[in-house]
């Protein structure tokens, strides 16, 4: 944005300049002020950036067409030293480049700032190469592997890069990758894959996902200071869960116990809301709270949505999509250490933050906390009530979109009160979303139908543009 300013602003003076509306010593002031001689410089390195990209790409191919025709003759050190030579090469070349740019004191902010990105292109290059390498030294010395563990492995590589560089590109790629690796080992177990005997390591980490990835990806976002890597931590840790643990629906037939529902849908709420980045005692600022705290009202929205419905607190024969086998046992099945550690982590977080609170807090945080609490309560104790105790079949599904309809309305007024858009129409689309739902859910003719859709877009409209005037009129003041 800036260099098209000036590259405007050059031409505009140049033709004031001609046209005798600034004379030539002011020209040179304002050309001196917003320094035209450096767009030629950038212009010459832009060039060589995209001359030095266009050949390394070329070089890149033909080094690759080159393996591919000699692949078939080589030996296999011959291939096993190739590889990781262009692994190490292209790790110690991308590191110096990335690197480099701190020290030098001459370049300019442009200059430096394209030689840390070539070098961060030439780490993330290197950890592909670092997941071609794992498959074909699999292939040369006949390792045979599942898609689970090629992915898997490659991820927790990048990992370690991600930690030693503290890069954030890379820290996002491993997570997906391991994302990746679970995801295809759940499909493998879920049709009964024949891979899935011989998993030892790759089986283990499929079943305790939910610990590694508070416990692995949660400091990296701290290494990175990343929100990215924070959120994709937060959605591997509560997906993981719920699949683990497998919870819905309710009134199922497969062995899982009855208080596994309660874990799966009130552990992440309340591990989100109760954080505070003070628990690590080398931090002493407050990073990632904020980003918590919205996270919990994201998956308190989404288990009050989930459990509106009626289908899921009536029977179902229904029975678990992971077959346990003879030798399996509960401690295997079910991430038991996994919900052990982190309900610990929970109950060690909400006991900080009630400490946090000694001196006397303001009338909105002590509501607001009896209300997450409350909420939590609910969660933990209607479905274990549910599946232990006695059915309550419709009023759970009532209870739940009474809680809904409370979370919305509680965004709306926090948005209204804080003029906050997205607490305002997170509020608003979350009402809309209930209560289109529900009419869907329920056997209505079309001619109703469509008047909730037209009442709900008109409200939404309506509200939309009352809430932004408001917002104008506040900013005027």
């Amino acid at each position: 944005m800036l260099e098209n300013f000036q590259r405007k602003l050059r031409q505009e003076s140049q033709l004031w300049r001609d046209e005798g509306i600034i004379s030539a010593s002011q020209y040179e002031q304002i050309a001196s002020r917003y320094q035209f001689k450096n767009l030629e410089a950038a212009a010459r390195d832009r060039s060589k950036m995209i001359a030095i990209a266009i050949g390394s790409i070329l070089l890149c191919f033909g080094v690759i067409t080159f393996v591919a025709a000699n692949w078939q003759a080589w030996s296999r050190e011959v291939k096993f030293i190739l590889m990781m030579s262009l692994f190490f090469s292209t790790n110690i070349i991308g590191f110096y480049t990335w690197t480099q740019p701190t020290s030098g004191k001459n370049e300019g902010k442009k200059q430096q700032r394209s030689k840390r990105l070539l070098g961060e292109a030439l780490l993330i290059l290197s950890a592909f190469i670092l997941g071609a390498n794992i498959a074909l030294m699999a292939e040369i010395f006949n390792i045979n592997g599942s898609a689970t563990e090629l992915f898997l492995a490659w991820g927790f590589g990048v990992l370690l890069m991600a930690y030693s560089l503290s890069l954030n590109s890379l820290g996002i790629m491993a997570i997906i990758l391991i994302q990746i690796g679970y995801w295809v080992g759940q499909g493998d177990l879920s049709y009964s894959s024949p891979y899935s005997i011989q998993w030892s390591w790759a089986r283990l980490v499929l079943q305790h996902m939910p610990l590694l990835s508070w416990l692995l990806f949660v400091p990296l976002a701290y290494f990175c200071r990343s929100r990215w890597i924070f959120c994709l931590a937060a959605l591997a840790f509560a997906s993981s869960l719920l699949v683990n643990l497998d919870p819905l629906p309710l009134l199922n037939l497969s062995d899982v116990a009855p208080w596994v529902a309660s874990f799966a849908f009130a552990l992440p709420p309340a591990l989100f809301w109760s954080y505070d980045d003070l628990l690590f005692p080398t931090i002493n600022y407050r990073l990632f709270q904020p980003l918590a705290r919205d996270l919990a009202l994201v998956a308190f929205g989404l288990v009050f949505y989930v459990l509106s419905f009626r289908w899921q607190w009536q029977a179902q024969s229904y029975t678990s999509s992971y077959p346990l086998t003879n030798n399996t046992s509960l401690f295997m099945s079910l991430p038991i250490i996994d919900l052990g550690i982190l309900s610990g982590l929970a109950v060690l977080q909400w006991l900080f933050l009630m400490r946090q609170r000694n001196n006397p807090p303001r009338r909105e945080v002590i509501f607001t906390t009896a209300l997450i609490t409350t909420f939590l309560g609910f969660i933990a104790i209607v479905p274990f009530w549910h599946q232990t105790i006695s059915r309550i079949g419709d009023l759970g599904s009532f209870i739940f979109n009474v809680l809904l309809a409370i979370l919305s309305w509680g965004l709306i007024q926090e948005g209204l009160k804080l003029s906050d858009r997205r607490s305002f129409w997170g509020g608003m689309l979350l009402l809309t979303l209930q209560i289109i739902s529900r009419m869907l859910e329920y056997d209505t003719d079309l001619l109703f139908k469509s008047l909730v859709f037209v009442m709900c877009g008109s409200v939404l409209i309506s509200v939309g543009l009352w809430f932004e005037r408001r917002l104008t009129a506040a900013t005027k003041k």
